[in-house]
Order: C-alpha cells, then structure tokens, then sequence
C-alpha cells in the first residue's frame, strides 16, 4: 500500500487531516514517544491521528513478521486524548489483519497481565507514563513479559517511514469489561498484611487513582488518598515519582497523618516511589536496596540487575554480600531490564526511576508499581520491630542526587553523549583526574559512568523518552565529594553548546 508517512504537517489544515504525521525521533529505542499536542503551547505536533492509523499499520505488520500471530491487547492510560489515539491505533491495527482485545482504561502492567490472562502475545498500551501532558506513546511487546528493544523498535520505525505495511484486512476487535477487577483480584490473591500500616497512597491525579488505593484497602492496609481523583490535567504536580514536587507533597502527608510509609505511583502505575515514616523522600535504587536485602534474607543467593543510574551500594551492601546476593548492572530503559532480568533468571530488578521487576514467585516479570507497593508493605511485615525510617538507616551511608535531565534535542542527544563518552576515556587515558582523583573505572554500557579512587561516581546517558541528556552522581563519601563530582562532570558537558538547562539541578 502507498501510505507513507511525513515529517511535518501543520494543523488546521487539509493535509493535516489526510496525511499521515509521525516524527521519526519517537521512534525510542524501547518505546514511542511523541508530542501530540496541547492547547497551552505553540510547540507544533510531531503526530496526528492519521499518523496513529500508520503506527498502527506498522505495528499489527511487524507482530506478524516477528511470528507472533495477530492477537494483541490493547489499552490505555487516563489522558484527555489517550482514548482517540488508541481508537486510531486499533484501525490500523484492524487493516494489518490483528485479532484485538480492547481491555480499555487500564494501568501499564494490566496490559502486561492482559498478555497473561487473556493467552494474548502482543501488546499496545497508549501512554505517555510519567511526560507533561501534550505527550503521547505506546509501550509494546510480542511476546510476555518483554517489551520491545531497539531492534523491534528499529524495525518498527523502518515499516512506518517507508510504509512497507502488510494490510490483508480481516481483523477483529473485542472489547473486554470489567478487566479492572480481573487485575485487582489476580494482584491481591492470598495477600493480607498481618502488620497494621497506614499507607499515603499518591497517584497525581492520573490512572493509578483508579488501582492502587483499592489494592491497598483489599490487602489490609488503611489507606490516605492524595491526589488520587482522575484528572487529566495533573492539577497539583506530574504523577511522577522521581520528581521531587510530588514526593515533597507525599511527604507533607505523612508528616502531616503519621502513615507508616508513603507510596507515589506515576502516570500509567508500572512505577513506585516511597517516602518514609519520618518524611525521607527515598531514592528507588536505595528502596531497592532495601528490597534485596529483604529478599535475598528470604531467597539466600539471589540475582538481581540494577541500571547503571543506581546506587554502588548493590555491589558494597555488607549485607547483600552476607546474603550471597551477585548484582549485574545493565543498560538504563525498563525494556532492557526487562529483558536482562529474564535472561539471567535473576529474581528482580531495578531501576532508579522507580521501575521495579519481579520474577517468580513475586511477581511475572514485568514492572508493576503496584506490586512493588504489595513487596515494600511485605518487608515492614516481616520486620514488625522496625519503622521504613529504621529499615532506611540500616543502609551504608551514601550521598546521592536526584535524576537530572539538562535539556538536548533528540536529534543530537546521542552523538552529545557519545562526545561525553569520548572525552572521559582520553581523560583516563591522559591520567586527567576526575573531581581531582584518579579514574579508575568507566562504565560505558549505557552512556558513562565514572568512577574515582574514593568511590565517587557521575553518569551521563541521553535519555530514551525525551530531549534531554540524563546525570546522576553520588559519593560513599560526602556531600562535598558528591557536588565536586558533579560539578566536574557538568563542565564536560558544558564543552558542548547542545546542552541546556536542568530540569533540576542538587
């Protein structure tokens, strides 16, 4: 079929009704991620519906290429528009010859359990997870519990850009209702929490208001709503969990009812962040600590693969070692830790972002922020002497940033990070030193990390899911080594003119 897409299309106009637009940047290397737009800004869109039909076109082709028959669900997030695009999607989907289970509004990792339940290969859930509304995207796979990589996402965006669709037509649609109770029901199955907690449960006004409160309540817990009424333009802050405005707010609550923990779930709810009896606004790698510690006491000998964003503690924690626990650090994405989890059988993963995943017996592979908030209510449970805070402190001390972003256009993010790349490795070859020590390791599967004598390190990586670049640092040391770190990975950034502003700096 000729049908090819274009890169630029301006809207109220005719070709802006009949021409398929889709921006090649969102093709992501494990998602889709594209500006759709929204009234408040003059930023013009990178993808219209008919663009939708395409993607969807491509989407129902590559399924099939790839073997994994035409059956996929479908489904997608509470947005003003996340309706329309998947309905879009679902035509395309339908002229490419898919069989579709429309499960409709639905968290992120319901699709994935979808996959499951439903005896379904494939998967598209509408989403733009934790980005500012005007965004759009799909999170995909074809076959559980993986979601695409960089190469299905590179074949994806070679079958939409050349409009090299297979369109036999014969598709068919279903609508299943109710899945909502499937999902919660499947999550809470043979969970009660013997210890009595008193759990803030923030959702940012998105769909995880819709899930997590319920579960909660199901599992024995008392439950504080914040901010959990759907309302898609994100009145109070941007359900996301690794921003420090909405876990500033979840701290106000606890502080304010005295909850045992406080537990903030993103736009889609396959993340999950904690803050502690006390108002500590935990960082997800240090959580995840936490949670291995707590498994690997109860599983001696775990794996688990972390991303390269987070805390040395993994591979330091005395605990951890005691426990014979072995860490592998992996690529940043939750599709590459997906992937890696599965492929070493480790029992979890995590990710500084919040996404956490769980094999057997925990959970099915894939992340779940709810099933995260089931592990963390767990762990109090089973040290009922001990307070989030207590469990907290237990840790090696360390001094960690938040995710910075400092804005970088998605056409040079990568060549940027790739310079950034560069330029640390003649530094180490040089025998530069790095916040005034010796660069004893780099890490470059995923962008850069640098490591000095004392433990320090700095990450620079271009994120997947927008135009920016990503620095993380953190010192075993103090905070002055830390803010020295970042300081001297920020002027090797500010080598480059691509670089802008943070979103928020230490």
């Amino acid at each position: 079929m000729t049908f090819k897409p274009v890169a630029d299309a301006v809207p109220n106009s005719f070709e802006f009704e009949t021409q398929a637009l889709v921006r090649a940047t969102g093709f992501r290397e494990y998602d889709a991620r594209w500006w759709f737009g929204h009234p408040a800004s003059s930023k013009p869109p990178e993808l219209n519906l008919v663009g939708v039909q395409a993607l969807g076109m491509g989407l129902g082709t590559l399924i099939q290429r790839l073997g994994a028959g035409p059956g996929i669900v479908v489904a997608h997030d509470f947005r003003s528009y996340s309706l329309s695009i998947k309905l879009a999607l679902v035509t395309g989907l339908l002229a490419a010859g898919a069989r579709v289970k429309d499960i409709g509004l639905a968290l992120s990792p319901m699709a994935y359990f979808a996959q499951f339940a439903l005896d379904t290969a494939s998967v598209a859930m509408v989403t733009a997870s934790h980005n500012e509304n005007g965004w759009t995207g799909v999170k995909m796979g074809a076959g559980r519990p993986l979601t695409f990589g960089p190469d299905e996402m590179s074949a994806l965006k070679q079958i939409v850009l050349e409009g090299d669709f297979d369109l036999p037509g014969g598709g068919s649609y279903e609508f299943i209702p109710d899945f909502r109770v499937r999902y919660l029901a499947d999550l809470t199955e043979g969970v009660k929490i013997g210890r009595k907690l008193k759990v803030v449960a923030a959702c940012g006004n998105g769909t995880a208001g819709a899930f997590a409160p319920r579960m909660l309540e199901t599992i024995g817990c008392e439950v504080i709503q914040l901010d959990a009424e759907l309302d898609h333009s994100f009145p109070n802050y941007n359900p996301n969990p690794e921003d420090m405005k909405m876990l500033h707010a979840i701290r106000d609550e606890v502080l304010r009812t005295g909850a045992d923990v406080g537990l903030g779930f993103d736009g889609d709810g396959d993340r999950c962040g904690v803050v502690d009896n006390e108002g500590n606004e935990i960082f997800a790698d240090k959580v995840g600590v936490m949670l291995a510690r707590d498994i690997s006491a109860e599983y001696p000998g775990s794996k688990f693969v972390v991303d390269v964003k987070s805390t040395g503690l993994f591979k330091t924690d005395p605990q951890l070692i005691a426990n014979g626990a072995v860490t592998d650090y992996w690529k940043t994405g939750h599709s590459h830790i997906k992937r890696r989890v599965k492929e070493l059988s480790a029992i979890a993963g995590f990710e500084k972002s919040g996404h956490f995943f769980f094999n057997p017996p925990i959970g099915r592979g894939y992340d779940d922020g709810l099933v995260t908030a089931i592990a963390v209510c767990r762990m109090l449970e089973r040290n009922p002497g001990k307070s989030m805070a207590d469990l907290y402190r237990a840790l090696p001390l360390t001094y960690g940033s938040p995710t910075m972003s400092p804005h970088c256009a998605d056409e040079v993010k990568y060549e940027v990070a790739e310079r950034v790349v560069k330029r640390f490795e003649a530094m180490r070859d040089a025998g530069e030193p790095i916040a005034g020590q010796k660069i004893v390791d780099l890490i470059t599967v995923n962008g850069v990390r640098v490591v000095a004598e004392d433990g320090t390190w700095g990450l620079v990586r271009a994120s997947s899911n927008k135009p920016e670049l990503v620095v993380v640092v953190e010192s075993p040391v103090s905070e002055a080594r830390k803010r020295a770190m970042f300081e001297a990975v920020d002027r090797v950034l500010r080598e480059n003119p691509e670089v802008g502003a943070y979103n928020q700096t230490l």
